[in-house]
């Protein structure tokens, strides 16, 4: 790992790892750290070897959020600077649901405010077992904004109402049980298992998994009709792929054929 780079992308084996590499700064965000992320995240989008990412932190912590310097600009830009630096994090939460690979966010340590959004927008979230999350901004005045449109898609109004405005952390078992996080994994082990359960990507349809994150996020804005006739289309469009072909000619030679009775 390059110690003076700020974003460390490493792929292999179908699986590309971005690593926010501040560990003096908990892995913060700034500009630079949100662009590197974004155009690291498009590299992977267009290598076709590519079929999942994990996005993890160096050092003890996954992200705490905006870092000093960040949170001072904040309080001193105009409306406009303000906006354009909300806009670019925005971009950065969109671009991780438009990416065509599952991205998987590897939480060690603390994700907070900023932090805790950027691990939540992944498709999904991995923990280690002494991880905690959390959005802290409302102690300062501040509001997880952007946040909101993930967390309420992810637990009820009620806990989505709680963890915005209260503050308060919570560890791993909590968020898993609130549907935040997917799986908690042993501190020892938790590189290995996560490299794990990221590899079963690479052993799946490439075509699938990507036809089925492009229609689950898409049935976020469609009524319950729009959303079958979205189904149905990609139905159709994944039986006219080449993994479909594949697939049921394998199932078919390994049960016998298409004649055998039950």
């Amino acid at each position: 790992m390059g110690a003076d780079e700020i974003l460390v992308s490493e792929a292999g084996d179908g699986v590309a790892r971005l690593t926010l590499n501040r560990p003096d700064k908990r892995n913060a965000l700034n500009d630079e750290l949100i662009a590197a992320l974004k155009s690291a995240l498009r590299r992977a989008h267009d290598d076709p070897t590519i079929r999942v990412a994990v996005l993890t932190g160096a050092g003890s912590d996954f992200c705490s959020g905006a870092d000093l310097a960040a949170l001072q600009k904040i309080s001193m830009a105009s409306v406009a600077e303000n906006l354009v630096d909300a806009q670019s994090l925005m971009e950065l939460f969109l671009l991780i649901r438009e990416v065509r690979m599952p991205v998987i966010a590897a939480v060690r340590g603390r994700a907070l405010a900023g932090g805790c959004g950027l691990a939540l927008a992944c498709d999904m979230v991995m923990a280690e077992q002494g991880a905690r999350f959390g959005f802290p901004e409302v102690k300062i005045g501040f509001v997880p904004a952007m946040v909101t449109a993930i967390l309420r898609r992810n637990v009820s109004e009620k806990r989505a109402f709680e963890l915005l405005t209260v503050g308060r952390e919570i560890d791993a078992q909590e968020a898993a049980g609130m549907g935040l996080v997917n799986h908690i994994f042993e501190s020892g082990t938790f590189e290995e298992q996560v490299q794990e359960f990221a590899s079963q990507f690479t052993k799946l349809s490439k075509s699938a998994v990507e036809l089925s994150k492009r229609l689950l996020y898409r049935t976020d804005e469609l009524s319950f009709e729009d959303s079958l006739a979205a189904g149905a289309d990609v139905n159709v469009t994944a039986r006219m792929t080449s993994d479909v072909k594949k697939g049921i000619a394998a199932f078919l030679s390994r049960s016998g054929g298409p004649n055998r009775e039950a």
